[in-house]
This record gives C-alpha cells, sequence and structure tokens, in this order.
C-alpha cells in the first residue's frame, strides 16, 4: 500500500512540474506554432454566420471582439459579409498578431489587433456587443479559465452575447492522446507544446454563469472530418454555446 501510495505521488509530482513547466512556456510554443504554420493551418471560418446569425444583425451587433484570433479565420471572413463592422482582434501570440496585421485584407480602420493575455484584465476594450471565442478556452490552464471568462465578460455591454464553440468531451482528438500525453483530467498536451481542454456543456455554463451570464443556447456538434491523408473518416465533437450579459 505504501508502495502504491509513493508511486502514485511521485506520479502526480511529475505531472505537476511538467504542467507548470507547460504553462510557463505556453505563449512560446503557440508562437513557434505560428512560426512553422503562419497562415496555412487552419481554415477560414465562413461557417460562422450561419451557426450565429446574430453576426448578421446590423442593430444588435455593430463591434465584435473576436477572442483568440490567430492569423485572422474569423475576422476577415466576417468582415467579407460585414464590412460595416469594427473587430477587436486579440490573441496570446504576438506572432500570431502581426500575420494578422499582415493580411492583404487588413484595414486599421475596421480592425483593432492586438497582443492580450486574457487571463489578466482587457484593457481599453469596453461596451462590446458580441465576443467570440472559436476554440481558445481550450488552450487554457483550467485553473486560469474562471479568470479568463469573468475578463471577456468585463468588455461586453449589457445584453451582448458572446459565441462559444470549443473542443468537446471525448473528442476523436482527446481519445487518439497518447499516455504521457495527460496533463490533469480532460487536460492534454500535443507534441508541439500547445494544450486542449476537453469541455462539457456543464463546464462552460458553470464558468460563464459565474460571472452574470445566462446560456441561451447550447448544443454538442457531432462531425466526420475526413483525413484524406489517412484515408479515414473521424468522430468529431464540438460544445457550442451561446451566453447573454443579464442587465
Amino acid at each position: 500500500s505504501s508502495g502504491i501510495n509513493a508511486e502514485w505521488g511521485k506520479q502526480w509530482y511529475q505531472r505537476r512540474v511538467r504542467g507548470d513547466k507547460l504553462e510557463r512556456e505556453a505563449k512560446r510554443n503557440w508562437d513557434l506554432f505560428y512560426k512553422r504554420n503562419t497562415d496555412h493551418f487552419f481554415k477560414d471560418r465562413h461557417w460562422l454566420t450561419r451557426e450565429f446569425p446574430i453576426l448578421l444583425d446590423k442593430e444588435e451587433c455593430k463591434t465584435v471582439m473576436e477572442v483568440g484570433c490567430g492569423v485572422g479565420n474569423t475576422v476577415y471572413p466576417l468582415l467579407e459579409e460585414r464590412p460595416d463592422l469594427f473587430v477587436h482582434a486579440c490573441d496570446f501570440s504576438p506572432r500570431a498578431v502581426d500575420l494578422v496585421k499582415a493580411h492583404t485584407s487588413h484595414n486599421p480602420e475596421k480592425i483593432n489587433a492586438f497582443v492580450c493575455d486574457i487571463t489578466t484584465p482587457l484593457l481599453d476594450v469596453s461596451s462590446v456587443d458580441v465576443v467570440t471565442m472559436i476554440f481558445v478556452l481550450s488552450a487554457i490552464s483550467p485553473d486560469k479559465m474562471g479568470g479568463a471568462v469573468r475578463n471577456v465578460c468585463q468588455v461586453i455591454r449589457e445584453g451582448g452575447r458572446v459565441l462559444f464553440r470549443d473542443y468537446g468531451l471525448y473528442d476523436h482528438a482527446m481519445m487518439r492522446f497518447k499516455p504521457g500525453h495527460k496533463i490533469s483530467d480532460h487536460f492534454y498536451v500535443r507534441q508541439d507544446g500547445t494544450r486542449a481542454y476537453y469541455f462539457t456543456i456543464e463546464e462552460v455554463q458553470g464558468l460563464f454563469a459565474a460571472c452574470g451570464m445566462e446560456m441561451i443556447a447550447s448544443t454538442y456538434e457531432e462531425r466526420e472530418t475526413v483525413n484524406k491523408k489517412e484515408g479515414l473518416s473521424v468522430p468529431r465533437v464540438f460544445v457550442q454555446c451561446q451566453f447573454v450579459k443579464k442587465c
């Protein structure tokens, strides 16, 4: 019994040390990700207005904040459909923000792109109509998620929305992780050092409810993704929610 406890304690300590190291290196690992992949990794999100029609409402949605903007895969398709919008676009990675600004469609009169760690208070942005959080919260350590959501919710006007999509529990990507990649429950590290958390709807709802946000829509989006390189069709699970800031 004591031998088992000692081994468990050793494994817990090693996992904790590794987790702390990954936390310290998070910005560096995302910067290296964008150095390797530039703007070739993620596809443009032309599906966004179909899933979240509020983005097309010219009365309710005049300013948008894209949290975790990456290289602009949400920002630029959105501005194609809504050229009247003003978009605040922030990311943890300075290299990603540089790529947003280097885009051929970049217009500083329409896009305020800046580097930001959302686990710290967001400065100089307020009264935003809509915030998009698309595959961003999952990259943050679970013990900092509550603070990150609180900081994001503070920039939204009363009656404003958060549009959320992220990885769901038992997504194929989660099930593919090999032993040694688990940091903590539902939280894993990829080969390149970037991290991913896999959510339930209840977890997401709890994080936003604690900040005065009411969930008005939620679903598990189940999709089949074709991996042409490996000739596989794999089941993906995403959590999709909408929240409104109570008046």
